[in-house]
């Protein structure tokens, strides 16, 4: 049985994170549906527990307060993620990585290495900006090409390698492509030699984070990419499932 004020709660931070992070009373009863006088009694609650700030400019910002429950959850978040990842390494046989956004960047919060001698390796905890990886592509695809936008006019779109898409429109008509498609690709992007293939793991409706494999170029372009990409959704579909809350209220 679902309490009322929890779920309103919780509709509000997630219209601030919908949001960026920041909205406005007005962004947030657009997003909620609820009433100013609702949302105005969350949001003091909200601020009191530290979980939402209040800008100089009246607008509202997720708090610090949820740092500590996110470093907890994105923990848990990559033990989860294991046996999938694993199954992932089964599929390719190339080393699989969970990946989700934290503000403008791309982190790493779990791995499952290839058997192979010659391997990748993403460190876990690594941070790297989404333009140049296929992670970062297919978490920037799940967003708006608005907001892909402004995420590119913060970060720059600095050449990692002669392969690297540093145009904000290309990378644009990329992640509409990553859209259609379903997957995304790192074709030696952000290093050399090295090929990534990614896919999202969807929470509900949202994007929430990027499974990928990973390997010597050679090794990810003779398998069959479509046929890789199917699989790995299937398996990141599951691993959403479990994630999502109607898997937390069975």
């Amino acid at each position: 049985m679902s309490v009322q004020s929890v779920e309103r709660a919780l509709d509000v931070l997630e219209a601030l994170a919908e949001h960026g992070g920041e909205a406005g009373l007005s962004e947030i009863a657009a997003r909620t549906g609820l009433p100013y006088g609702t949302i105005h009694r969350l949001l003091q609650t909200l601020l009191a527990r530290g979980y939402v700030r209040q800008e100089s400019d009246r607008r509202y910002a997720l708090g610090g307060g949820l740092v500590r429950l996110g470093e907890v959850a994105e923990s848990m978040v990559g033990v989860w993620a294991q046996p999938y990842l694993s199954k992932m390494v089964e599929l390719s046989g190339e080393t699989a990585n969970l990946a989700v956004l934290e503000g403008d960047f791309v982190v790493y919060v779990a791995q499952a290495a290839s058997p192979r001698r010659l391997r990748m390796f993403a460190e876990v905890g690594r941070r790297v900006l989404p333009h140049s990886t296929a992670v970062g592509k297919v978490l920037l695809a799940g967003r708006t090409a608005e907001d892909a936008a402004t995420v590119f006019g913060r970060t720059g779109m600095p050449r990692r390698t002669p392969n690297t898409i540093v145009d904000t429109d290309a990378m644009l008509t990329e992640l509409a492509l990553v859209r259609e498609r379903g997957y995304a690709m790192d074709l030696g992007e952000e290093e050399l030699g090295v090929h990534c293939l990614a896919v999202p793991v969807h929470d509900g409706g949202r994007v929430v984070a990027a499974m990928s494999v990973s390997g010597p170029a050679e090794r990810i372009d003779a398998l069959d990419r479509d046929e890789l990409a199917e699989g790995m959704r299937k398996i990141a579909h599951a691993f959403g499932a479990e994630l999502s809350p109607a898997a937390g209220g069975a």
